[in-house]
């Protein structure tokens, strides 16, 4: 099984991805499944993980409702309001969905200290009885933070996303190197090698100025707990999906073809709990 665990679908609206502004003009459209699946069957991909854009339980419903009209969508990665009191009932009410596998939520746009809420605590406390999934997604600055958080929490799977941002464009890798290190010493932290290509230059990134930052992630993480994921269609910003693609596969080729058929699916298979 080869899997994209990182990509979003949207139907763009200018108010609600106010995130996406004029200079990333290629992404101010909708996308959706039928733009996907063409690429992941060029690259010999099986399907995928969809990925929550937007904070609010109608964008959760919305990918849930693409992944049953499309078989393609292996999994979903949602939001619901981690913080509130009744996330209990909302997260009883989403386990009719057999396809949501984890949920999000965009801390990177949160204060500094927003993992370690009492509310937010709590809520990572109720996933583990429906054996969801939680995605991390921060800035190198809140990885201290992260680290604190994800050690409270032996027993529930984290997943890292875009490996915590990298300061790629300017070429900074500590203290992101060491952190990252610290963070993959809980062997219930897997990383995604996904969104890295826009966190560098967008028009001068090459495979040499991202070695040093997959060395990073792979050295860390190992090939038991790293996850290929494109970003796309984020990664549009940067690349072509085939470019995505090949710079991971060129990066893993290294790598024995199991430990190549762990990153690009088989772990996939196993963090997001999917089925064949």
């Amino acid at each position: 099984m080869r899997i994209d665990t990182h990509q979003h679908f949207w139907r763009f609206d200018p108010q609600r991805d106010a995130w996406i502004t004029n200079d990333m003009s290629v992404i101010q459209r909708d996308f959706l499944p039928g733009d996907l699946q063409p690429l992941l069957q060029q690259h010999q991909l099986d399907g995928c993980i969809a990925v929550q854009a937007d904070t609010s339980e109608k964008e959760t419903k919305f990918i849930l409702e693409l992944a049953d009209q499309h078989p393609f969508i292996k999994g979903v990665v949602g939001w619901l309001d981690l913080c509130s009191d009744t996330i209990d009932d909302r997260l009883e009410h989403f386990s009719q969905y057999k396809k949501l596998k984890g949920l999000r939520h965009i801390v990177q746009a949160e204060p500094d200290g927003f993992l370690l809420r009492k509310d937010f605590k709590r809520g990572i406390a109720a996933l583990e009885k429906y054996n969801l999934t939680y995605d991390i997604l921060i800035f190198p600055h809140q990885l201290e933070e992260a680290i604190e958080f994800v050690k409270t929490f032996p027993k529930q799977k984290f997943i890292l996303d875009h490996g915590a941002k990298p300061y790629i464009k300017v070429g900074k890798i500590e203290p992101w190197k060491s952190q990252m290190e610290t963070l993959a010493g809980f062997e219930n932290v897997a990383c995604k090698v996904s969104g890295l290509t826009t966190e560098a230059d967008w028009n001068t990134w090459d495979k040499t100025s991202m070695q040093p930052y997959l060395e990073v992630i792979f050295n860390a993480f190992g090939t038991k707990r790293t996850l290929f994921g494109s970003d796309w269609p984020v990664s549009l910003l940067a690349g072509t999906y085939a470019e995505i693609i090949t710079l991971v596969e060129a990066y893993i080729s290294k790598f024995s073809e199991t430990e190549q058929q762990q990153i690009m699916g088989l772990n996939a298979k196993t963090w997001y709990h999917l089925e064949d």
